[in-house]
């Protein structure tokens, strides 16, 4: 079988109205089969505000106390992961739900105490990912990970896009695409740059073109290719993107 793409899915309204989860069970139909990565912040917000809860974030980062953890796994790991495999399926693909606590996939450190229940990934375990796609079956991966303890596993809130490259340099993909509601990264003219390398990247943020959240979107496709992955943020809502036109959007290599 040939080196997977892994696809992180991003942004509030992607799979509601585009053709991103019909793509995916395209490309597991003829073969192709990808690995799905998501996270759940807005929706996770959402529940945190209907129970009460604040939602605290640092430098964009979601602080996890011992109230937050329970809301974000169930939604990250159940209520999201379950629709995304299930709009997969009834796309006509065949879809499994993981989590990276499942067969401690994702195995994390906790490097900020402030910010509670926070984890960074420190190893990766794909055997039941890169068995499900041996099987045909697209897996589809939330971004909850675990601490490894001696006789209980903590669960701990992990950024997506840091777990998507982590997951992508385990199972040695071809490629991580971005799907995100943008075409992708522009200059300094408001035109779409096909390829950036990463000293590029980083003076588009440091001259002040990249700014808001374009830059979380550069700093994980750098962190992607770090670790050895090719990384590319396309247009989402673009039909059929992932089908005939991975040469759009921005290339990082």
């Amino acid at each position: 079988m040939s080196k997977p793409i892994v696809i992180k899915i991003g942004g509030s309204t992607l799979g509601s109205s585009d053709t991103s989860f019909q793509d995916i069970a395209a490309l597991g139909v003829r073969g192709e089969v990808p690995i799905v990565v998501h996270g759940g912040g807005a929706e996770a917000t959402k529940w945190l505000d209907q129970l009460g809860i604040e939602s605290r974030f640092e430098q964009g980062r979601r602080v996890t106390d011992e109230r937050v953890l329970p809301v974000v796994v169930a939604v990250f790991a159940g209520l999201v992961n379950k629709r995304i495999v299930t709009a997969i399926n009834a796309a006509g693909g065949r879809a499994v739900g993981l989590s990276g606590a499942d067969g401690r996939l994702l195995e994390c450190a906790i490097r900020e105490p402030e910010m509670g229940f926070v984890g960074e990934p420190v190893r990766a375990n794909p055997d039941s990912v890169l068995a499900l796609r041996e099987a045909g079956i697209v897996p589809v991966i939330s971004s909850i990970g675990v601490v490894p303890g001696e006789t209980q596993d903590q669960l701990v809130n992990v950024n997506a896009d840091t777990v998507a490259g982590t997951i992508a340099a385990a199972v040695g993909a071809e490629r991580l695409v971005f799907l995100t509601d943008i075409d992708g990264v522009h200059g300094a003219d408001g035109s779409v740059i096909p390829h950036l390398s990463a000293i590029e990247a980083r003076k588009l943020i440091d001259d002040g073109v990249a700014s808001g959240g374009m830059i979380p979107k550069i700093e994980a496709c750098l962190h992607a290719v770090d670790l050895g992955v090719p990384a590319q943020v396309i247009d989402g809502r673009q039909p059929n993107i992932l089908v005939t036109g991975l040469d759009t959007g921005t290339r990082f290599d």
